[in-house]
């Protein structure tokens, strides 16, 4: 739920951010600022022209399910691992560096899986956001995206969108991870 309520309170920000990113003028030609971009959005579609892409932003969350529940057991089989191995040694359960490595290597791994299954939804989620273009909906873009471009494209950008969030994701999870661990005495 608090997803939710973040991405329809911050999808107007979103939306003017791509617009600007996508505002293509002519080598002379003033370029459109926020407030310009505010007013332009608000003048062509009015409020529920601030919430396009709300849809495809909406099907993103699918993405973070996905990552913590692989996430989630990839971390208890290596705990499994290590409890084995631990019980063979007779030896206490103590939280080493290497524990850490392999959270952030779960992290890693699962924010790969998550983020290449649910990819498309950030391909249809740009496309709504273009000003004055053909698409509409969620499934309308995602179908015409298809049927133009073809499969691949649903996944462009994907690599570059990878590097960006993989590290970030393996870091703050192992931060978490750190965190708990400490809280926890």
């Amino acid at each position: 739920k608090p997803r939710f309520t973040a991405i329809t309170a911050t999808n107007p920000i979103w939306l003017i951010k791509t617009r600007l990113q996508l505002d293509a003028r002519s080598r002379g030609e003033k370029r459109l600022g926020a407030f310009e971009c505010v007013r332009k959005v608000y003048q062509t579609d009015g409020l529920r022209g601030f919430y396009r892409s709300m849809s495809a932003s909406y099907a993103g969350i699918s993405e973070t399910v996905i990552h913590f529940v692989i996430y989630e057991s990839i971390k208890q089989k290596l705990l499994e691992c290590k409890t084995a191995s631990m019980m063979e040694n007779d030896e206490e359960s103590v939280k080493e560096a290497s524990d850490f490595v392999g959270m952030m290597l779960a992290a890693a791994t699962s924010k790969t899986c998550a983020t290449t299954i649910a990819y498309p939804h950030e391909v249809v989620r740009t496309r709504l956001r273009e000003e004055g273009t053909k698409y509409r909906s969620f499934f309308q873009t995602l179908s015409l995206v298809v049927q133009e471009e073809g499969y691949g494209s649903l996944y462009r950008g994907l690599t570059t969108h990878l590097v960006r969030r993989i590290p970030n994701t393996a870091i703050m999870m192992a931060t978490y991870e750190l965190v708990v661990y400490l809280l926890n005495g």
